[in-house]
């Protein structure tokens, strides 16, 4: 595993044994190689977080944003827009990286060709959103000369325009969303009506981006979570959102039922989850993500990085 994090993760798994001795039972731990695997998934979703904040203080290159450059990242893209002031092109960036999600396999690849035009330019923030149309009939027009597969969190996504969940329509109900005045007085609205509590925020942003088309649960959460690693907006997941979830919820219930199937109910095991992290403090954005990763192979670590 990782040497650097043997500390943390023996730290993390005596955290969960002494949690289900003084705190709440945790049946889906009781083997302490499930412990163990449950402990390195919480690792590997802080090694993430973590990610996210390094690339956020290294200096990118311009390259890095270029998606007609070998080179590009949209993680260092949108790290680059950042740090050069363009929060328009940076929210884009992150839309369009949780419309596209990122396979093992092809990683960037459809998202850099949709982004960069198939080399002929870049379909940023201010062109798009200017002419959605033009977007919208080159894509029609090009669907099928882009590479690369949708990532595992928007498997049902498609490029073609005879299909019900096209990408055009996702990207007009994105731009019908933020409205003319830009995405960084979206949400700056957002946040103005929510308050000041970051997890208050986040849900008025969970609520509110249910106007996006086809962004359900996973993709609102993913989104969010974005906008918050790369601050541009003050919210965190103060809820794992269970409710209408498929792997984070088989996770907690395994985790406090011992079975993926268990009969407690969303908000029962978001209760457990808010005494677990009470003891973590890790958040609710690590907890959802390690708990859905550990259901699917509980007693032996998989690092999944799609």
């Amino acid at each position: 595993m990782w040497p650097t994090r043997q500390a943390q993760h023996a730290a993390i798994a005596a955290q969960l044994a002494a949690h289900a001795i003084n705190t709440q039972p945790l049946p889906g731990i009781a083997n302490p190689v499930a412990r163990d695997v449950l402990g390195w998934q919480i690792v590997a979703s802080l090694r993430r977080e973590d990610y996210y904040r390094l690339i956020r203080q290294m200096p990118i290159t311009a390259a890095r944003a270029d998606p007609n450059n070998q080179s590009f990242d949209a993680e260092r893209a949108v790290a680059y827009h950042t740090q050069n002031g363009d929060f328009e092109e940076a929210a884009w960036l992150i839309f369009l990286m949780t419309h596209f999600a990122r396979p093992e396999e092809t990683r960037w690849l459809r998202l850099r060709q949709v982004y960069g035009r198939l080399g002929m330019g870049t379909w940023d923030y201010a062109t798009v959103s200017a002419s959605p149309d033009a977007f919208v009939n080159w894509l029609s027009a090009n669907w099928m000369n882009v590479g690369g597969k949708f990532g595992n969190h928007r498997k049902y996504e498609t490029l073609d325009p005879n299909s019900h969940r096209y990408t055009g329509r996702v990207i007009r109900s994105y731009l019908d969303w933020i409205g003319p005045a830009g995405q960084q007085a979206k949400f700056a609205a957002v946040v103005h009506a929510a308050g000041n509590d970051p997890h208050v925020i986040f849900d008025a942003f969970y609520n509110e981006t249910s106007a996006v088309f086809t962004f359900g649960r996973l993709a609102k959460f993913d989104f969010l979570s974005m906008l918050g690693r790369y601050d541009l907006a003050p919210l965190e997941a103060g809820s794992a959102y269970l409710k209408g979830a498929t792997g984070p919820l088989k996770g907690a219930r395994l985790l406090f039922d011992g079975n993926r199937d268990g009969p407690s109910t969303p908000q029962q095991l978001q209760d457990r989850l808010n005494k677990l992290d009470a003891d973590l403090h890790v958040g609710m954005a690590v907890l959802e993500d390690a708990l859905c990763n550990w259901q699917k192979s509980p007693t032996h670590f998989q690092h999944f990085k799609g």
